[in-house]
């Protein structure tokens, strides 16, 4: 499973609503499943980003069609970063000339 730090900003739509952003952190953990995505982690926070969530994908195409399909529904956009562990991290500098 690849790791993937997910974050979000409310739409305009989104903050009108902010006060079932709660129930809808658990529509997405339950969207997550059909696309085999697990929601480690949701944070509300300041700043730049309103949502900042921790997700496990089987493959890039999994975390994008979630991703998607999240913002389809108008209360967020999102931008997603690629994690890695310190142990992929081990692999990956092992590879450098």
């Amino acid at each position: 499973m690849a790791a993937y730090v997910v974050l979000a900003t409310f739409t305009d739509q989104g903050v009108k609503t902010a006060k079932d952003s709660p129930k809808r952190a658990e529509a997405f953990k339950q969207m997550a499943k059909t696309f085999g995505v697990a929601v480690k982690d949701i944070f509300w926070t300041q700043g730049r980003y309103d949502i900042v969530a921790i997700t496990d994908a089987p493959d890039e195409l999994a975390a994008t069609a979630l991703n998607l399909s999240l913002s389809a529904l108008g209360n967020v956009r999102t931008e997603s970063l690629r994690a890695f562990s310190a142990e992929e991290m081990v692999k990956i500098t092992a590879k450098m000339l």
